[in-house]
């Protein structure tokens, strides 16, 4: 079995195409959607049995097409026939470039086509460093294509609609056309074969199969991408790709090249379904597996087929099955040995979630509940990301995208029967003070018995911004024992962790310079509360100030799209730091600018509406810096 994934942006027709390649069937294939967004086909054409993977479009898919894209052993990127939406293939073709897995790319729609294929194969080439080169050209008459003819055998087919395209005569009007396509498909060619080169040079006609068994190299070594044409609601250019993956696709075998180690089975994609628990679609690599078989150190279940339903009694190398109750198996780590899992390549990690939003169960009793249920999803879930806000403590889930949050929440209640609440996070504002001061305080307290004294003189100085908070004593004389510092130092970090404006404060040295202490009523409660409430008291005198983080981000941009992201960012009160070409990744930018962390989540909606969904960013903390808008106006997320 061979394993081929589908990928493409939003409205390109990737799914009718895995469909209409899998309806060259006869109608016998299988399909399967897991998590509600994925899908996989699986048919057989002319005697070998083939597995589709259907990715899903625009920005939150390319969480899932890492995965799909790591356990197959081709890939076919579908993009609509017009050149100005060569840039929403531009993720897709980096990641692809990235993987190094042969691809082919599938020009759909060719006959709505406005633009020439000559044109959108020079767009698409902007975003690739390897030659796009086109395997076929279309026939036009009276400016409308209705047919094309293939570079290599020369022969030419005309388009039917909803039928397969039949065999014809090839065209006067596309001989030239024809003709000039087909020496530029040789030049690029020869430029890996160099029998082929002399050929050429000698100006001799190689034969077809000649040029079948180089373009079958080619493709395998990733050292060309190949354009085909046609149009998958149309039913017309799906034979010649389907025979094209059929001779020219490597076999699982080329996986353990990729990895450089052979895995037992690769996880492809996972669910949690209702009364049947963790399921998980693998494909087997290294050897033939049987259900009970040893992989990642435990027992795997059963196995049976994508209709979740016929038993599969053994998997051999190649072929892909669903398992059942197999607890153990994680798209973490998708790799799978008999021991530990391999380890992913970075390419195949999905970008880090940046739509986050508190969450909590609407019923305070599956509190337990909701923090198994997520647990189990990031299991499933390499896109999903699930951490505790260290100032509140509560739950925080980071998607793809707001339908990928949607589906999370729509999954927690059907299967885990979790509802929850979501909520804006607010910033991480914290605040300092401008100038030093100082307090003396006394705690005493006499309840009957053994009573409470301490007596403490605190200095209070401002930091170099990021320097933290120092603690330190100059005391004399013993005023205050030493067994008693680490008490003061407790209820000086507790003072600091809510200052006058409700913040954690931050850039602080605190000094402890005198106090005093009683033989019988002195305690650690007693100077740990005395040294509490004389910071608290010291800080609200020293011109406390409000603190923003400032992130510094780095946008990953198609470079068409990056003029436009200046007056984004100052819009949002960013500082733009500015961009350079990507050293690796042909056609894109990086783009650098200071950003509050308050304005990151309007970047988040914003940007992709800026690049059309194919720009991502990566934040980082870069400092934090003094803002004199109101504490509540800060807070007040959306």
């Amino acid at each position: 079995m061979k394993t081929v994934t589908i990928l493409g942006p939003s409205q390109s027709g990737k799914s009718s195409l895995a469909a209409a390649l899998a309806g060259l069937d006869a109608g016998k294939s299988q399909s399967l959607r897991l998590f509600g967004e994925t899908a996989v086909t699986r048919f057989n054409y002319l005697d070998q049995d083939w597995a589709m993977l259907d990715c899903p479009g625009g920005a939150e898919g390319l969480a899932q097409a890492g995965s799909a894209l790591a356990v197959s052993d081709a890939a076919v990127l579908c993009v609509p026939a017009e050149a100005e939406a060569a840039v929403l293939a531009g993720p897709y073709l980096r990641l692809l470039e990235a993987s190094g897995l042969p691809t082919m790319i599938f020009i759909n729609k060719i006959d709505a086509a406005t633009d020439r294929t000559a044109e959108i194969a020079a767009a698409l080439q902007t975003y690739s460093a390897h030659g796009i080169v086109l395997r076929e050209v279309p026939i036009r008459e009276g400016g409308e294509i209705t047919g094309m003819v293939d570079l290599i055998s020369e022969r030419a087919w005309a388009f039917k609609e909803g039928e397969r395209s039949a065999l014809v005569e090839m065209p006067d009007s596309a001989r030239a056309r024809e003709e000039e396509a087909r020496a530029e498909l040789l030049e690029h060619l020869s430029d890996f074969d160099d029998h082929l080169l002399e050929e050429l040079i000698e100006d001799q006609k190689p034969m077809s199969d000649e040029l079948y068994d180089v373009a079958t190299k080619v493709l395998q070594h990733h050292d060309l991408i190949p354009a085909f044409l046609g149009s998958a609601a149309q039913a017309n250019g799906l034979t010649r790709l389907m025979k094209s993956l059929r001779h020219e696709v490597p076999g699982v075998e080329a996986l353990t090249d990729r990895f450089g180690e052979t895995p037992v089975a690769v996880g492809i994609f996972a669910d949690q379904i209702k009364h049947l628990g963790k399921t998980v679609l693998i494909r087997a690599v290294g050897q033939t597996l049987k259900p009970g078989a040893d992989l990642m150190g435990a027992a795997i279940g059963s196995l049976v087929d994508i209709d979740t339903k016929t038993p599969v009694a053994q998997l051999a190398p190649g072929a892909v099955a669903l398992t059942v109750k197999t607890d153990h198996l994680a798209l973490r780590a998708p790799i799978y040995g008999a021991g530990d899992a391999i380890d992913t390549p970075d390419w195949a990690v999905p970008h880090k979630p940046k739509n986050r939003v508190l969450l909590s169960p609407e019923n305070e009793r599956d509190e337990a509940r909701l923090s198994t249920a997520l647990g189990k999803l990031a299991e499933i879930d390499p896109g999903l990301a699930v951490v505790q806000d260290p100032h509140s403590g509560k739950t925080i889930l980071a998607t793809q995208g707001q339908l990928h949050e949607r589906r999370v929440i729509e999954k927690l209640a059907e299967v885990f029967g979790v509802t929850v609440a979501t909520q804006p996070i607010p910033p991480a504002l914290r605040e300092t003070i401008h100038t030093t001061g100082g307090t003396h305080y006394r705690h005493r307290k006499q309840s009957g018995g053994a009573g409470q004294f301490a007596d403490v003189v605190i200095e209070v100085a401002p930091l170099a911004r990021g320097a933290g908070f120092v603690f330190e004593e100059v005391v004399k004389g013993g005023a205050v024992p030493r067994n008693y510092m680490s008490a003061v130092e407790a209820g000086v970090r507790d003072a600091l962790a809510e200052g006058p404006n409700g913040l954690p404060v931050v850039d602080v040295k605190v000094t402890l310079t005198d106090g005093k202490h009683h033989a019988v009523d002195s305690s650690d409660y007693a100077f740990r509360t005395a040294a509490k409430a004389a910071v608290r008291e010291a800080l609200a005198g020293c011109k406390p100030v409000v603190l923003q983080p400032i992130d510094k981000i780095a946008i990953h941009v198609p470079s068409v799209y990056s003029g436009g992201l200046m007056p984004l960012i100052t819009g949002l009160k960013g500082q733009v730091l500015g961009f350079e070409a990507h050293p690796e990744a042909s056609g894109w930018d990086v783009f650098n600018a200071l950003l509050p962390a308050t304005a990151e989540a309007e970047l988040f909606r914003a940007l992709g509406g800026a690049t059309r969904g194919t720009a991502w960013y990566e934040a980082e903390l870069d400092h934090y810096e003094e803002t004199f808008e109101p504490v509540a106006q800060l807070l007040a997320v959306e």
